[in-house]
């Protein structure tokens, strides 16, 4: 039977299946049965500061309300109660840690830079084995650069990785001027995988309503196309691993993205959609497909059609893109 063990960030991983951070990671039970079913490692839901911030107000706004709900009633009359910040999610971090064996990525989104790094501190004390640094920022500012977004990216990373010992992934957008050259300027200041892509959830307009609507949709087996290309484009270029993410459905789309170059790949839409012993189903059909090459382990194969091993390195460039067209006349 083929070997699937692999390394990610410095981490034995028994297979390049990761589960993407999903509400799949928001129960403990769920973490467990992804464990049983074989994901080589999974990455805890985000942990988001602006919903922190938007909790605490809530709370605050409450008590005051009943502080008030009486005349009759003394401000003094409730015990003091602090909202507990972050903490409640570190907790759970923790334990969802204690439960499991296989390697657990917490998920980091903030807005401030020291949040950023206050937020990796807490989340390394969990005991973690690594962050994924959630870089999700839609740029409205008209007089916002995309140097200036950037930059902003890069003094997060140098941040967080200056102030834990856990290694750090970078999930990015795909809306960068030069995916290339960002990426290997992550690689120069220390980050030790990217995930690529992020996928954007774009709100709609309801036109019956006249209401802005937003609702998750799942990934489909077209969109890993994106995240292919810059795995393969990027491979052998940087140091850094890279996990390829959105898209992965099938066992066949796990050998795909590790033939174009990438150390492992996040899932999520697919195990929603059909439950987490699809995680079996994948590794097995990718365990399949390696005995049908006669492939005994993932090393023997990776990167194998990467830019730069392929016959026709262009064809990830525009030479594909001018083929299609004038096959069309």
């Amino acid at each position: 039977m083929a070997n699937l063990s692999t390394t990610y960030m410095g981490i034995e991983l028994k297979n390049p299946l990761i589960v993407a951070a999903s509400s799949i990671s928001n129960q403990v039970d769920r973490v467990k049965r992804a464990e049983e079913y074989g994901a080589g490692a999974l990455v805890i839901r985000s942990i988001f500061e602006e919903q922190i911030h938007a909790d605490g107000m809530t709370m605050q706004d409450f008590l005051e309300r009943m502080a008030n709900i009486s005349p009759e009633i003394n401000a003094s009359f409730y015990p003091p109660v602090e909202y507990g910040g972050p903490r409640e999610h570190m907790m759970w971090v923790e334990k969802t840690r204690r439960a499991v064996s296989m390697p657990i990525f917490a998920s980091l989104n903030a807005v401030n830079p020291g949040a950023w790094v206050e937020y990796a501190k807490q989340l390394e004390e969990t005991g973690i084995d690594g962050l994924e640094v959630n870089y999700y920022t839609v740029n409205a500012d008209i007089n916002r650069t995309g140097s200036d977004m950037e930059k902003a990216l890069y003094d997060i990373v140098s941040g967080v990785k200056d102030a834990v010992k856990i290694p750090v992934a970078v999930k990015l957008g795909s809306a960068y001027t030069s995916i290339a050259n960002v990426v290997n300027e992550l690689d120069k200041r220390g980050a030790n995988a990217v995930v690529l892509f992020n996928r954007f959830l774009q709100p709609t307009i309801d036109i019956d309503t006249e209401e802005l609507t937003n609702q998750m949709t799942y990934s489909h087996p077209e969109e890993m196309r994106m995240p292919l290309r810059w795995v393969a484009l990027l491979y052998g270029r940087v140091k850094l691993d890279m996990a390829l993410n959105t898209g992965v459905h099938t066992g066949r789309d796990i050998a795909r993205g590790l033939l174009g170059g990438a150390t492992v790949v996040q899932v999520a839409s697919a195990l929603l959609q059909n439950g987490l012993p699809y995680i079996s189903t994948m590794l097995m059909d990718l365990q399949g497909w390696m005995g049908e090459k006669g492939y005994e382990s993932i090393d023997e194969f990776r990167g194998n059609l990467s830019q730069q091993n392929v016959e026709d390195p262009f064809g990830f460039e525009r030479a594909h893109y001018m083929k299609l067209l004038m096959s069309q006349e």
